[in-house]
């Protein structure tokens, strides 16, 4: 099956399994969904970040995390730049997600950061998902 957004489809991955109430997703692997893992269990979003092989195919194992085991701690996750519509912010202009309540995932030149990274460093770039 070819996949035309996989970042997409990895977010959309997470917020069905969250809603369902599932422990775990798994997701093909690559260089940034590796790297919007990483930030999402930095920023305690998700529990723990597993890489495997099964045969030819890397794959991303995410655990979920919830709260008193009820309540997912992914509210939400929204794609906003997409391949039909890029979107890019300069280093004045990274939004904030719910009044700082969530994060901005941008891909800079120094690599995927948070947009509080980002704004640190004094990187823009594109904007590539909102996660509260």
């Amino acid at each position: 099956m070819n996949i035309s957004d996989p970042i997409a489809d990895m977010l959309t991955r997470v917020r069905n399994a969250s809603r369902a109430r599932h422990t775990e997703v798994v997701v093909p692997a690559s260089r940034t969904k590796r790297e919007i893992a990483r930030i999402l269990k930095a920023e305690g979003f998700i529990a723990e970040v597993a890489e495997e092989q099964d045969g030819t195919a890397h794959l991303l194992r995410l655990t979920l995390r919830y709260v008193d085991g009820k309540v997912p701690v992914v509210s939400g996750l929204k794609r906003i730049s997409k391949p039909g519509l890029r979107v890019y912010a300069r280093k004045t202009d990274i939004p904030r997600v719910l009044g700082g309540l969530g994060i901005v995932i941008v891909s800079t030149s120094q690599g995927i950061m948070t947009g509080a990274e980002a704004r640190k460093a004094q990187l823009g770039g594109e904007v590539l998902a909102y996660v509260w």
